[in-house]
């Protein structure tokens, strides 16, 4: 990948930000440490973001006259949410620095892409087909067999998107269930654990890696992040590898949260990437000498990039919908430190928070 020149968008200027959820907001605030100003764009109303951004621009992603306006306003855009068209990356990449480019985007929105990308670094995942309706379907549990996950190639995070299937398991229905004309059968991996790896990067090259750390999942959404990760020093060091291998190919600048699955005889095969902040690095906030989301402001306004020593062995818990109501307990737990969203409604499944804790 050709490196770009490195620009220097200074304290005092206004980061644009792409989505106004809950990753924008924590990044926000990391940046007007920073001394930066918010600008967040997104179609949500009531969004987390507005409560502490500069400004904010409620629009549609394809809403070209909103999006000039935006792009004048602001110094440099990154993203909070990997699915934002790439016309719209495009478009903004045209009048102001835009990160990350529309060609990462073009591989972390498509789970096709992405594995196919991977492989033809010699980076391994689990075996895959390509679906396009029943028959191909059909063909592909012939081949791959059952168990296996049938997931829709585009959209779909926190277990939506996806159909298990087993050997009894009425394909028809499976693949009319996911709406799509386009998914992917995955085999099924036995894995000792699931880790995550999150790497920074600057226009230049320059890039910082954080820790390995381990990942346990509930009902298809993150759970729980240990960290360190306890894998062993040959595990750790592979994953890293295969973090810093593919954020370099991307041609990433801002960050690069790559999920892995680790099997019982040391394999390490790459899940799915996401490039923005990720839930398992919210520990960083806490416990990390730089967080993730001031090094997301740091790579992308071309700053030096911050150390990633953890401080202290510690764990995250997400705050799924009613768990939130927790926020007295919490913040009378003696080390733990609380993180709400500031979403006004709790749902069943709905991520409104999470708390770090040392271990």
């Amino acid at each position: 990948m050709t490196l770009s020149p490195l620009t220097v968008v200074p304290p005092g200027s206004t980061i644009g930000m792409l989505g106004n959820g809950q990753l924008g907001r924590m990044t926000a605030l990391a940046a007007a440490n920073l001394g930066y100003r918010t600008h967040a764009y997104g179609p949500d109303g009531d969004s987390p973001c507005a409560q502490v951004v500069s400004i904010e621009t409620l629009a549609a992603f394809d809403d070209w006259a909103a999006l000039e306006a935006f792009a004048k306003a602001v110094d440099v855009v990154t993203l909070e949410w990997e699915n934002i068209p790439t016309a719209t990356i495009d478009f903004l990449a045209a009048r102001v620095p835009t990160f990350p480019g529309a060609h990462v985007l073009a591989v972390a929105q498509d789970r096709l892409e992405e594995k196919t990308f991977a492989n033809n670094l010699g980076i391994g995942t689990a075996p895959f087909r390509a679906v396009t309706g029943v028959d191909s379907l059909r063909a592909a549990v012939a081949d791959l067999g059952t168990p296996s996950i049938l997931k829709s190639a585009r959209m779909g995070y926190d277990g939506k998107g996806q159909v298990r299937l087993g050997p009894d398991s009425d394909l028809v229905a499976a693949w009319e269930a996911l709406r799509t004309d386009s998914a992917v059968l995955e085999g099924f991996v036995t894995f000792a654990c699931e880790v995550s790896v999150i790497v920074a990067r600057r226009a230049d090259g320059v890039m910082a890696a954080f820790p390995v750390v381990e990942n346990r999942h509930a009902k298809g959404i993150l759970d729980e992040t240990l960290v360190p990760a306890a894998v062993t020093p040959a595990v750790a060091a592979e994953a890293a590898r295969i973090a810093r291998t593919l954020t370099e190919a991307l041609g990433v600048v801002g960050l690069l949260a790559v999920e892995m699955f680790v099997t019982p005889d040391g394999q390490v095969l790459v899940n799915e990437v996401a490039p923005r902040p990720h839930n398992s690095g919210h520990w960083t906030m806490d416990f990390c000498a730089t967080s993730q989301f001031e090094q997301l402001v740091r790579a992308v306004c071309g700053l030096p990039l911050g150390a990633t020593d953890i401080m202290a062995p510690c764990m995250m818990k997400n705050l799924i919908g009613d768990d939130a109501d927790q926020w007295h307990d919490l913040l009378a737990e003696p080390g733990a430190r609380l993180h709400l969203y500031g979403k006004a409604e709790a749902r069943p499944g709905r991520k409104m928070g999470h708390v770090n804790r040392p271990r």
